[in-house]
This record gives structure tokens, sequence and C-alpha cells, in this order.
């Protein structure tokens, strides 16, 4: 029986391409840069960095021993991603009150600067007899979460001394690890120092390593059992420029709605900011900051990518729609492929490049794709 032509579902107008296998070489990279005894803990908070929490944390089985996730919401899809495994998951900032009661019950990890939380997480564990699982995180320069350096022997001996609470491990966090080579260079002799002070056991995990830091101070590092690798992951490397073995995740794409001849003087979008200067083909293309396109890239010189060449965006980008020059091409039809972000043919657009034109980082842009562009998976 054949489905009547309202039943049918039409392609995506905009959709996000996530290359698992891609996904897959970069978790191998990072654990072979990690080193012997070192694990990699996937980072898949913010819905795996916008390429889809529950699809990439299956990809990883076997690869990532860990997964780092941002609450206890993420923690719970994680879990059931994993197919209800005990693996560790670790909630990386601070729990609110709320959230310290069910990160216990469910056996969840969380991290812990003062000792007034240990407290929370020692008195929850013991209404529940449960053993609440903590990582104490130490402040050696990011300024965000983490007991100072002269309180580290504090906050350890507080989760040491209570009963129902176990130092399953001691956490730092680079904040300029791409920028600031010196500072990065203290902060590990710090935290190496600190963490040799403190006679950790075997079973307790040693952590530092973002992105950065595993591609560019590895190397430097000593006694690390698990890096923490977020955005290369996804195949970006927080080094622009640099050759890191990475293969991008995700590519962004959307399709030619309407194709315009325009005469010159026409103005273009909201705000009339780009005025054409000649006769013009300009095409409409389905997406716009309704879907995490910038609305920062207006003006900027951004450009999109249809039959394999560069096309100028034109004017403000609107919630649904952006404008561009399509002059050039020999022909463009309604319903053509156009790349945001990706490959086509020999022409490639990156996310290091458009956050760069938006004045912001790819963190922001992976993140920022929003729940309407559909997620496909190869």
């Amino acid at each position: 029986m054949m489905a009547s032509p309202g039943s049918v579902s039409p392609p995506p107008r905009c959709w996000a391409e996530i290359d698992l296998g891609a996904l897959r070489h970069n978790a191998s990279r990072c654990r072979s840069l990690a080193g012997p005894g070192c694990e990699v803990m996937a980072i898949v908070k913010a819905d795996a960095y916008g390429h889809g929490l529950p699809e990439v944390v299956g990809a990883l089985s076997g690869i990532a021993t860990w997964f780092g996730v941002a609450n206890l919401r993420e923690a719970r899809r994680t879990r059931a991603a994993s197919g209800g495994s005990e693996r560790g998951i670790l909630v990386l900032g601070p729990a609110t009150p709320e959230e310290v009661e069910p990160l216990v019950a469910e056996g969840f990890s969380g991290a812990v600067s003062l000792t007034e939380e240990v407290a929370a997480y020692e008195s929850a564990a013991a209404r529940l007899g449960k053993t609440a699982r903590l990582h104490a995180v130490i402040d050696t320069g990011m300024g965000r979460m983490g007991c100072l350096p002269d309180d580290a022997g504090a906050l350890v001996s507080a989760i040491r001394s209570s009963p129902h609470c176990q130092l399953e491990g001691l956490a730092s966090h680079f904040p300029s690890a791409d920028e600031d080579r010196a500072f990065t260079l203290d902060q590990i002799a710090s935290f190496e120092t600190l963490a040799g002070a403190l006679a950790l056991g075997a079973e307790c995990q040693i952590h530092l390593g973002n992105s950065a830091g595993l591609l560019g101070f590895q190397g430097e590092m000593t006694g690390m059992t698990l890096v923490r690798p977020g955005l290369a992951l996804y195949g970006i490397s927080p080094f622009p420029g640099e050759g890191s073995g990475l293969h991008p995740v995700m590519s962004l794409k959307t399709r030619v709605t309407l194709v315009r001849e325009v005469p010159a003087g026409t103005g273009i979008s909201y705000g009339r900011t780009f005025i054409t200067g000649r006769n013009t083909r300009v095409a409409t293309l389905a997406v716009g900051y309704g879907d995490g396109y910038p609305r920062q890239l207006s003006g900027a010189g951004a450009e999109v990518l249809i039959q394999g060449r560069r096309c100028p965006l034109l004017g403000r980008v609107t919630m649904d729609q952006i404008l561009v020059d399509v002059t050039e091409l020999p022909f463009v039809v309604r319903g053509e492929e156009a790349v945001l972000m990706g490959k086509q043919g020999e022409g490639e657009i990156t996310a290091i490049e458009i956050a760069q034109r938006a004045d912001t980082i790819p963190w922001e842009i992976l993140t920022g794709i929003t729940s309407r562009v559909e997620r496909t998976y190869h």
C-alpha cells in the first residue's frame, strides 16, 4: 500500500551530519596521546557539544572508560545511553543541594571544592546506606571552583575521614593551556607537587588535562590516570593551524529554498545593511540564528559552500533564513545542498573559521546548534 503524499516526510531543511567513525578515530587518538596507564574521560556535557549525547556515548563504548557531564540529568542520560553500565560518570561542576542525594543514590561521582560539600555528601550517603564517590578539586588557576592549594590537605582529609565517602579522584583544570604556556607549566608543577604530598592511593584517579592540556602538554605531566578531552573528541584542536591528527565530526548543511534575480540598489535583509552594487542572483537558504547559525556573522565576511564554491553571506542573518550571493555560479536550483560548516568538493568551512568571524569560540558554535536542526549519523 502506497503512503499518501501528505504522510511522506520531506528531507530536512537544515541538518547536521555526525561522522561516528571520525569520533571514534579522535577518541582513539586521544587515548594514544594519553599514553600507558592513562584512560580517557570523554566530555559529553551540553548534549555532547551538540553532537547528540546518546549516540556519542554509544559510539565511544570500549574507548572511553569515563564520561564527564555537567549535571544530574546529563548523568542519567549517559547511564541510559551506555546500557545502564556502572562505568564512571563524573558530574564536573558543583552539585546543587537538590542533586546531592540522587547523585549518591544512583552511584554517580561528584566534584567537591569545600568541606561543607563533603559534609552534605556524607549526610546523604549515611541516610541512604551508600558510599559517595568524590573527586577533590584543587583551584590551581581557573578560579571557577576548587579549594585553594593550601586547603587541599583539609579537603582530602575531610573526604577520607567521612565513613560514607570515598576519595575517588583528585582534579584541577587549565584556564589557558592554549594561550599561556608558562602559566600552564607552573600549574602542572603545582598540581603534581600537591598530588605527591597527599599520598594518594592507587585507586584514586588523578586528572588535569583537557583538550589543550592533552594536545599541548601531556608529555609534561606525570602520574595522571585520566585525561578529559572535549573539543578534541569532536575533531577540533584548540591550537588553530597546528596538525593534530583529528577529524571533524560534524558538518552543518541546509538547502536552497529560493533563487531570485535582483537589480543593483536592492536592499538585502533587515536594516538594509547590504545594498547590491550590481544585478545579483540571490539564494535564500533555510537556516538562521534559530538553528544556531550566529547572527554575529552578519556583515562579517562569512561564506557558505554551494557546488563546492564559496558564496558570500549578504546582509543580516535572520531567525530562519539567510541570503547568499550566487551570481558567480552558472546555475543554482531550489532544494540544492549548501554547506555551512564542513566540506563540499574541494572547499571547506571549519568551525574555527565560523567562530573567528563571529568573534566567539568553536565551543559556542557547536553547542549553539539548536534542537530543530536534525542530526543524522553515519
